[in-house]
């Protein structure tokens, strides 16, 4: 591994100051492995998604389960049961991981998950038509996907150098889209190849997949410098030097080791005399704590009320709605739909220069959400495809328009020169919802915005197939709802939702304790602050020799 190459390559990439000036040594194989490994636990959570959609086509799967003859009614609320416990699951993991993560660590906190994978995926195979294991066996698995979806990032991002975050961090988004592709192909060649019981249980039990590499992985590779910095300095120091490739005295891992302990002290002095309960209370009595801790918790249900896990869960019956009938038709179409999710995804965070902010983001990706939906809910309900015949013209462009939305919703982030730029409702919540809370109540009001998204997936999960079976032919009315949600959340993140790139953390407060009726509708950008002064404040760098790094 030639580091000087790397560097090139990295350079025409990400393009900012810490690429040009931070030791190339930093940037090395083990950093990207240790990110590409911990991402299973996205790999995971892809794969489940686009497997259990198709599965439920299966007619050996309807066979072994009694569903053959279910009406329409009891068999829309079985399929919602058996696709949203995973998220009830994951809710609880989710509020499991903000004390597991910081108990026994980032590292074991992911292995763990790996494990209750196994479980989770042992059971939904070996179920035989007992629904009742199958549910167990997928929320076990969702407990697990809960906490590796919340240490995950974290876990990335402590390891990654400043330079890189972005892009790494960024491979979280990439690996979910690559499993849901993955997951889409195997059912289609499932469907194709395999005769009898097998047909789903293998689809079923390669979930376990993702969850050996993040295993095994996760056995060989280190804790996380800032975890083990808070107990065992001197083991952080050593951890750190291996992954930057450099010697521990070099002044580089002692200017980051420096930024890493000034930041637990401040953490450290924060948490005094600060109860569980006080510090609810703060973020909903604080007039700015409270617009803040709102805007988490309502920006995290708008991403799911967008209707893009609803399109994910159950793509194959979407994809029947517009006339793509019978199950290899409509598996074969949600595999192209997964590699337009993923190529999307690769191609902005490699060669997307432009930056929208965060506000300008959530505006123009829902605009186009909701006119996609918009077309297909028209579509279905003025022309709808006939059984046997071929799709029709218009019928062509509601694909299109499908794949269209799943290449603006899927989302992603990218390092650029000037900013972590942000694309569509999936991360742009997940950044947000990061920033603007007070240092004092950041795990707080992050705890709540994962709650608060995983809540709202299961409700989706749940509600979609009695929608798709009860609002008009072919549900059509589907459509119109998730659509008309997107307009809504474009308005509301109009007049409710201020820019954030580029401000000042420290300027937060003032942003958000505007009085004005039209500071309180518009939201007037506040105070920004340059990505130099940024990262000399956060120190990690010093002020003298400020570099860029991610304002994010």
């Amino acid at each position: 591994f030639d580091p000087v190459v790397a560097m090139g390559l990295l350079q025409k990439i990400v393009r900012n100051e810490a690429t040009k000036s931070d030791p190339p040594e930093i940037y090395n194989a083990r950093v990207v492995l240790i990110s590409l490994v911990a991402c299973g636990g996205a790999l995971l959570f892809g794969m489940d998604m686009g497997i259990i959609g198709g599965v439920l086509t299966m007619d050996s799967f309807k066979k072994e389960y009694g569903l053959m003859d279910q009406p329409k009614a009891v068999l829309a609320s079985l399929e919602g049961n058996v696709v949203s416990v995973i998220q009830a699951g994951a809710f609880a993991g989710a509020l499991l991981s903000m004390w597991l993560a910081n108990r026994v660590g980032r590292r074991f906190s992911l292995i763990i998950a790996s494990i209750l994978v196994f479980v989770g995926v042992a059971l939904q195979a070996a179920a035989s038509g007992h629904i009742e294991a199958m549910y167990v066996g997928r929320l076990v698995a969702g407990v697990a996907i809960g906490i590796a979806s919340s240490v995950n990032p974290l876990y990335v991002s402590e390891n990654a150098p400043r330079g890189i975050r972005g892009l790494l961090t960024g491979l979280y988004q990439l690996s979910i889209v690559t499993g849901l592709t993955l997951a889409f192909w195997i059912n289609y060649g499932s469907l194709l190849h395999i005769k009898g019981h097998s047909q789903y249980i293998i689809p079923l039990s390669l979930q376990a997949f993702p969850a050996v590499i993040l295993l095994v992985g996760m056995l060989l590779a280190n804790e996380s410098p800032r975890f083990l910095a808070q107990r065992h300095p001197d083991k952080a120091l050593a951890v750190l030097a291996k992954l930057r490739n450099l010697p521990a005295d070099h002044p580089y891992i002692v200017q980051e080791m420096d930024g890493i302990s000034r930041q637990l002290e401040e953490e450290r002095a924060l948490a005094v005399n600060a109860s569980s309960f006080s510090l609810l209370r703060e973020a909903f009595t604080v007039k700015s704590y409270r617009r803040r801790s709102l805007l988490c918790i309502t920006l995290m249900m708008w991403s799911n009320l967008t209707g893009t896990n609803a399109m994910t869960y159950y793509s194959p019956r979407i994809f029947a709605s517009v006339g793509l009938s019978g199950s290899a038709s409509g598996l074969f179409a949600t595999g192209v739909y997964g590699i337009v999710k993923m190529v999307s995804c690769a191609i902005f965070i490699v060669f997307v220069t432009d930056t929208l902010g965060r506000r300008k983001s959530l505006l123009w990706t829902g605009i186009v959400q909701g006119l996609a939906l918009f077309y297909v809910g028209f579509y279905i309900r003025f022309d709808p495809p006939v059984t046997g015949e071929s799709v029709s013209a218009p019928g062509y462009v509601a694909l299109v328009a499908i794949y269209i939305f799943a290449a603006v919703s899927d989302g992603l982030s990218i390092m650029t020169e000037t900013d972590l730029l942000q694309f569509g409702w999936g991360p742009v919540v997940w950044t947000y919802s990061s920033e603007i809370p007070p240092a004092r109540l950041r795990a707080l009001m992050m705890g709540m915005a994962t709650a608060s998204q995983w809540l709202f997936n299961f409700v989706v999960a749940k509600a979609t197939p009695s929608m798709f079976a009860t609002l008009g032919t072919n549900g059509f009315g589907t459509y119109f709802v998730y659509g008309t949600f997107c307009f809504i959340m474009v308005v509301f993140a109009f007049f409710f939702v201020p820019e954030t790139a580029g401000v000042a953390l420290e300027q937060m407060d003032e942003l958000f304790e505007k009085d004005s009726l039209r500071d309180k509708l518009l939201f007037r950008k506040g105070p920004r602050l340059s990505s130099r002064e940024n990262a000399a404040d956060e120190g990690v760098l010093d002020k003298k020799n400020a570099e860029h790094v991610e304002v994010a």
